[in-house]
């Protein structure tokens, strides 16, 4: 996280330049909230990696996504939306969940599909978390930035 926050500091001003300042600081956030969401990728995978012979694929995915959406949201709570807290921590670890629900099932929907139709995503399932992250991300940074970190 610290590379992380360097790269970060030196891409800020640029983007506010090109951009704007408003405009600048919205995707920064993206960034960062991508970030921490590469990182909640690694957590997905390895998790699906580690449970799927105990679980399953599909066991497996949805185990994983809670695991990964807990440390994405510790994560966006200390750096992307810093000090946007609103309730108590449980509070608004619900909340996360709760309204990233839709992405849950735009994320684990492109998933089932994927190693349900696809042998190669069966047989390396990294694929299809890769595509069902992707799938949801937009939609993530949406309903986080606007229902469960909102600021003011």
């Amino acid at each position: 996280m610290l590379a992380a926050r360097l790269y970060a500091g030196r891409m800020h001003p640029l983007l506010q330049r090109i951009l704007g300042d408003a405009h600048g600081r919205l995707a920064m956030q993206f960034h960062r909230f991508g970030t921490v969401g590469a990182a909640g990728f690694v957590v997905d995978t390895a998790t699906v990696y580690l449970l799927r012979g105990w679980l399953g694929l599909y066991g497996a995915g949805a185990a994983a996504y809670v695991g990964a959406a807990t440390f994405t949201w510790l994560f966006n709570r200390i750096w992307t939306f810093r000090g946007a807290h609103r309730g108590g921590v449980g509070r608004q670890w619900a909340l996360f969940l709760a309204a990233q629900s839709l992405g849950f099932v735009v994320n684990r929907g492109v998933f089932a599909t994927l190693v349900t139709v696809s042998p190669l995503c069966e047989a390396h399932p990294v694929l299809a978390v890769f595509a069902g992250t992707m799938a949801g991300m937009f939609l993530n940074f949406a309903t986080a930035r606007r229902f469960v970190f909102a600021q003011g």
